[in-house]
């Protein structure tokens, strides 16, 4: 590398030839000019001012080895202290704010002209190579102080938010009269009544003007939060976290570029070249982040994991189900694991970071694609299969959580169900009768005349049965059963026919053992039960996707049950009675599938009813939609439309005399009178008017 004309060449002979040098008559002496304008100069003896040093030898030039060596020692030193000082004084950097600050401020330090106008020069013609001051002393230093901060910061949530868990099971697990709790806890205890309640906060305050598409994503109103069965414990709850991880991301993000311009900053054009890159680090920052962030969920899920077991083992310990209390701090921990992901947004962006805005904008892409289009298959990155398993890991101890409550309602009601189905005394057989129908049949006597007799047959299945169903699904609904997950709900439907068959074993044992002293079993009897035996089947058989598409082979355990309930039935009997049977259980079934709606569900698609009905099944049976939609669909306004018909309606308003007005309290009592009205209103006047019905289809959203 050629010399810099600019800096000074050999400034080691210089300095020597200027100090050794002869010089003029009372010009000589080492002492700067300005020393001898003191006053104390006259008073000093002339050997020390005239004193010139004089080269024993001849001066060599230091070799190139021996002065990179020296230099790297000392450079080696002034690292060390410099790393030992920094750090101590870095522990008093309490933010991620703080350290940006101070990373900028030595970024325009070693950037200012004064600094870098020479430095790569020199450090290139002592050394050799470059010296880097902020990447070989300084940067590391900010980086694990970044990561102390970090995991001081999110140990921090861990704590509090397991406090936040403890103090709200605490809360639960209490056991209190009703006008005592807390209307949060009460709603806990009870999620129906929290989704049929009213409130200020169920609509946005401007749903009347804000369309939904101009909303905030993070905007969410009181019947969204009620249409998921996210209680105000799980808000709350949720709410305290995702403010904390806000916080901690704000922190952070001082740390790091704003946009992906920020990263061009530190090669400017037309500028100095910086000095280092300041945002260099920005992938280690966020991988930082990311880990504590998941290590935060990990414990927050092993404080539940930890109460759900402890819940398990005492409910596989006693015979009786585990108390109201326990099951509702199960459901909220169930709800709590399941709405994580999606009322705490900034879990998200802490896991995903940047790549979190490009996910986002994905999704905008590919609903903007038609349908028809071929769909691409798109590959997870790293960062994205991380936050998948933060969310299955979430959905595993949700499903948990449902399970240890469908087998406490399952093992509860069952048993008082077991209870009275064994009762064998002729009381208890009468008390849980019920009505039976009186059909008449034509029989053909051996003389060809034609008979007509009356036979009685179960129409609807005895109290208890009615009983478990109608309890199950009181149950289901005390939870929010709209919200629980698919898989939950069939294992609560296929645990509970296996107890009820059970059950029904165990009354066929005792029959076959024939004890003195026990109920026989009658024809009459026989035929409920197994009229009972087959609607509870078919109610609480829960149908799999793969079982819709094949046929579902009987289960030996009915069978069984089923040829011995026969076998007490004449035979001859029994084939006049089975189609009557089949008919009546359809219609029981069809009957009570709005009933039991949650528990049928839509696997059991009934076929579309036939015009040919007689006018007796007109009024027993209740007509089901065939896409059996749960609620109705809300009016939207046709405002373009009624502008360009509103001439014509004028004029046929002054042609068409007025009907006759019903009476008030029958037009208010009328279905759909309000709606009604408000369209009116919105015909007969020109102006605009609020009460146009279009903002109602997004004031759920």
């Amino acid at each position: 590398m050629l010399p810099d004309p600019a800096l000074p060449c050999g400034l080691l002979f210089s300095t020597l030839e200027s100090t050794t040098a002869p010089h003029p008559a009372g010009r000589g002496g080492v002492l700067e000019e300005e020393v001898k304008l003191s006053s104390w100069f006259r008073y000093l003896p002339e050997s020390v001012v005239e004193f010139q040093p004089a080269l024993r030898t001849l001066a060599h030039p230091i070799s190139q080895d021996y002065l990179r060596d020296t230099l790297q020692k000392w450079i080696a030193m002034c690292s060390d202290d410099i790393r030992a000082g920094v750090s101590n004084l870095l522990v008093y950097v309490k933010s991620m704010k703080g350290l940006a600050g101070i990373r900028d401020a030595v970024w325009e330090l070693l950037t200012s002209e004064s600094i870098s106008q020479n430095w790569e020069a020199v450090c290139r013609r002592l050394l050799d190579k470059p010296a880097s001051f902020w990447e070989d002393l300084l940067q590391q230093l900010f980086l694990d102080r970044l990561e102390t901060l970090t995991k001081e910061g999110f140990d921090s949530i861990s704590s509090s938010s397991k406090q936040l868990l403890t103090l709200a099971l605490q809360e639960l697990e209490v056991k209190s009269s009703t006008s005592t709790l807390s209307k949060h806890i009460q709603f806990e205890h009870n999620v129906a009544q929290f989704l049929w309640s009213e409130s200020s906060s169920d609509l946005p305050s401007d749903a009347a003007w804000v369309n939904v598409a101009n909303r905030g994503q993070l905007a969410k109103s009181g019947l969204s939060m009620k249409a998921q069965a996210l209680t105000p414990c799980v808000q709350s709850f949720c709410s305290a976290l995702d403010s904390k991880l806000e916080a901690r991301l704000d922190d952070l993000l001082s740390y790091l570029p704003t946009d992906s311009s920020a990263i061009k900053e530190a090669a400017p054009t037309g500028q100095p070249r910086s000095a280092f890159d300041r945002y260099a680090d920005a992938g280690t920052v966020e991988g930082l982040l990311r880990h504590h962030c998941i290590a935060c969920i990990h414990h927050v899920l092993g404080c539940v994991r930890e109460e759900l077991q402890s819940t398990q083992s005492l409910q596989g310990g006693q015979e009786d189900a585990p108390s109201d209390a326990r099951l509702n701090a199960v459901l909220f921990m169930a709800r709590l694991c399941q709405s994580l992901t999606e009322l705490c947004p900034h879990l998200k962006r802490c896991i995903l970071g940047r790549s979190g805005s490009a996910e986002s904008a994905l999704k905008e892409t590919r609903s903007a694609k038609k349908l028809g289009k071929g769909k691409v298959a798109q590959e997870v990155t790293p960062v994205q299969a991380k936050w998948r398993g933060v969310k299955a890991e979430l959905l595993q101890q949700s499903l948990f959580a449902y399970q240890i409550w469908s087998s406490a309602v399952t093992k509860g009601l069952v048993q008082c169900f077991t209870r009275t189905l064994l009762l064998d005394t002729a009381g208890s057989v009468l008390a849980t009768a019920t009505n039976w129908d009186e059909i008449e049949i034509q029989e053909e006597t051996e003389s060809g005349n034609s008979v007509t007799s009356k036979i009685r047959l179960p129409a609807q299945p005895s109290w208890y049965v009615q009983c478990l169903l109608f309890s199950l699904c009181q149950e289901v609904n005390r939870v929010g059963g709209h919200t629980l997950p698919k898989v939950t709900l069939q294992e609560l439907l296929r645990t509970c026919m296996a107890e009820v068959l059970a059950a029904y074993k165990k009354l066929v044992e005792e029959k076959q053992e024939k004890k003195t002293g026990t109920f026989p079993m009658t024809q009459n009897r026989a035929l409920q039960l197994l009229y009972d035996l087959r609607y509870l089947s078919i109610i609480l058989t829960a149908k799999s996707e793969e079982a819709k598409t094949s046929r579902i082979k009987p289960d030996s355990g009915i069978e069984a049950v089923t040829d011995f309930l026969e076998g007490h039935i004449d035979p001859f009997d029994l084939d006049v009675f089975t189609p009557h049977l089949n008919s009546n259980l359809n219609r029981l079934v069809q009957r009570t599938s709005v009933l039991f709606g949650l528990l049928t569900g839509t696997e059991h698609q009934y076929p579309g009813r036939s015009g040919a009905l007689s006018s007796q099944e007109l009024h027993n049976i209740l007509p089901l939609a065939s896409s059996q939609i749960r609620f109705g669909l809300l009016p939207l306004s046709m405002s373009s439309s009624r502008k360009s018909k509103s001439a014509p309606r004028s004029t046929e308003r002054v042609q068409v005399p007025p009907p006759a007005l019903p009476r008030a309290e029958d037009e208010v009592s009328r279905p759909g009178s309000l709606f009604r009205q408000l369209v009116s209103e919105e015909e007969d006047t020109a102006a605009p008017s609020l009460f146009k019905l279009g903002w109602l289809s997004g004031m759920t959203k």
